[in-house]
This record gives structure tokens, sequence and C-alpha cells, in this order.
């Protein structure tokens, strides 16, 4: 009785523990593959060597030639937003608030900056609409309806084109999956996004600032935009291990000469490439260590103990035995069931009496002689 309670015990556990493997699969590893609610905040640097660019300094318009730029954004989870979505985005996405400065590195006098907040899915990581999104480059925030992926792709990335939000645009455009590359030893997945000689949205007072200071004399003109965009991405993370942007901006007057705004090549430092990559493996870690090692490392302990308490449970001990021996003892000849004649080794019972000898003629007396009567003597 106490092998068989131990049994249970150890076929209840073994249960338990594939229960908790299923668990992590099907319900842990799929939660651990959202954007988290606690995510920390995460700063890139992207440099520029010898670039040309725009600088207005308290009115004064001014192109700078062959001075090297520094890109810093910044991404800040907005928590006490998230919790106050409502409707389809309550617990299906998160917000995030943004920031970029690009700053001259020999003088640290800021070009340009924005601000932004958006909403985005925890699924897909692409932006989905909120009444509250904004971008802000001016000072003045402005309604823009975020789409695509912004600043990361999914989780479990694909071989495939994915639409990626251009700020300059306001719009998406195509990302094409080009091939993958080793990044500090992660196999990233490339996208390149092309756009060529696109006019940028630009507010008309804007634009006459422009044109009255590089183009005098025109009337009206657009700011043509070209970049090429490539982005290296964890395939099982969707985070930015690598971004290149090869922008250029061109001013383009209805009379008079073009006048390039800006022609730069930015790229990710070395230090946020390392660091880009040293927190896509700590994720990586943890998506191997609950949605694989640990279900599969739980899943063989249930079945161990599973098996091992079918086995306790059918085990015989010493003293069972024993006890069965004496419940049931070896039967005696008076338990034993009666003989049948026909099954005896001999053959079964006859009344036929068997047939006389044949062997009288035999030399050897077979009645003892006796002594001659004393008449027969005489005769002789």
């Amino acid at each position: 009785m106490k092998h068989r309670a131990v049994g249970a015990v150890l076929f209840g556990g073994g249960v338990l523990l594939l229960a908790l493997a299923a668990g992590l699969v099907f319900v842990v590893k799929p939660a651990m593959t959202k954007l988290p609610y606690d995510l920390e905040s995460s700063t890139s640097v992207a440099e520029a060597r010898a670039a040309t660019f725009l600088q207005i300094t308290n009115g004064a318009v001014d192109i700078v030639d062959q001075t090297d730029l520094r890109s810093t954004v910044q991404v800040t989870p907005e928590r006490a937003k998230t919790a106050a979505l409502s409707g389809d985005l309550a617990g299906d996405a998160v917000v995030w608030r943004v920031g970029q400065t690009v700053e001259r590195t020999d003088t640290k006098a800021l070009v340009s900056a924005y601000g932004a907040e958006l909403a985005l899915d925890r699924v897909s990581a692409a932006a989905v609409e909120w009444n509250e999104q904004f971008l802000d480059e001016s000072g003045t925030p402005e309604t823009v309806s975020f789409a695509g992926q912004v600043y990361k792709f999914p989780f479990n990335s694909a071989k495939d084109n994915y639409e990626v939000f251009d700020r300059d645009l306001r719009q998406t455009r195509m990302a094409e999956f080009k091939g993958t590359e080793d990044i500090n030893g992660i196999e990233a997945y490339r996208y390149e996004q092309v756009i060529t000689d696109e006019k940028l949205p630009l507010a008309t007072d804007r634009v006459a600032l422009l044109l009255g200071a590089l183009a005098p004399g025109s009337t009206s003109g657009d700011v043509v935009y070209s970049n090429t965009r490539t982005v290296w991405v964890d395939p099982v993370t969707g985070s930015y291990l690598k971004v290149r942007e090869q922008q250029k901006k061109v001013l383009v007057p209805n009379t008079g000469t073009p006048v390039t705004l800006l022609d730069a090549d930015f790229s990710y430092n070395e230090e946020t490439v390392a660091s880009s990559v040293d927190r896509a493996k700590e994720s990586r870690n943890q998506l191997n260590i609950l949605g694989v090692f640990a279900p599969l490392g739980l899943a063989v302990l249930g079945l161990v103990l599973i098996l091992v308490g079918l086995l306790v449970s059918r085990s015989r001990t010493p003293a069972t035995v024993a006890r069965h021996a004496a419940a049931d003892p070896a039967p005696t000849r008076v338990d034993q069931p009666p003989v049948r004649d026909d099954a005896r080794p001999g053959g079964p019972l006859t009344d036929e009496i068997p047939p006389a000898s044949t062997n009288w003629k035999s030399e050897e007396p077979t009645v003892p002689s006796q002594r001659s009567a004393q008449g027969e003597s005489e005769k002789q």
C-alpha cells in the first residue's frame, strides 16, 4: 500500500512537470515575444563624417561643409500613457516617446532636433493609430499618422519585405530583404529602403525662408529628398543592431542653381552596435531558457517521474511476497483434486483376468516334488 502511495505521488509530480513545460511553451514564451510594458530606455548614436548640412542660427541660414555630425536617438517607454490606453489598444499596444538631436562634433552646436510620441503594436512592433500621437520638429507638435515599422521589427522577423516609416516624408516606403550578415556574432537580416528624389511636404513659410536666403530671385521651389536606409535586424528579437542612412536634401528653386541642404552618411558607431548586440543576446538567452531549455528539461524530468511512479506502484517487496505466501499456502494432498483412474500411469483398472502363462513346458518344476507313495514304489 505504501509503494502505491509513493508511486501515485511520483506520477502526479510528473504530470505536473509536463503541464509546467506546456505552460512555458504555450503561455510564457508567446508573452515574451511581445513588446514589454517595462522596457528600459535605450540610446543609439550614429555619426556622419565630412558632412554637408544646413545650419540656422538666430535666423541666419548657412551651409556648412566637411564637418562631422553626431545623431543621438533616445527611446523611452511611457508607462502611464500605456496603462491609460483603451479600446482596441488596451493590452495590445505600448506608447513610446522618442527624441533625436543632431549636433556638430566640433562645436557641439545643435543642428536639428525633433520629438515624437507614438503607439506600437506589441506583437508586430508596427505603429498603430492613436489619437494622441504627434511629431514636433519646430516647437509646435503636429498630428502625424505613424505607420509601419518605425524603431523596431517584430519578433521572429521574416526574410520578407516590410513597410518602414520615413519621418521626412511622413509616409511608409518598402524596405526589401537583401540577405544576412554577421554583426558581432549574430546573424542579422539586412533590409534596404531606397527613396529617390521625392518632394518633402514642408510648410510654405519654411520653403520661403530657404529660397530667400539661398536662391534670391526665385519665387517658388521644392526640397527634394533621397535616402538609402539600411537596417540590420536581429531576426529573433526584431531589434536594430545597426542602422545606416545615406541622406541627401536639395533645394530646387524655380530659377537658379539647386542648393544642397544635406549630404551625410550616418551610421551607428561601434559602441552603439556593441550595446545593441549585447541587448539582443541577453533577450535571446532569456527566450531560449524559458522557451526551449526549461520546457525540455521539465518534460524529460516529468516523463522520468511518471515512469518511476508506475514501476514503484507495481513493484512487490519481500514483505508483500511473504504476506501473499501466508495468505495462499501450498495445497496439501487433502486439498489436491482427486485423481481419476484413467489418469494413472499404469492405465485404468479392469475386471479382465490376465491370460494364463504359456511357460508350462518349463523344465523347472513349478510345483514342489512330492515323495512317491509306498504302493508305487513296490510296483517298481
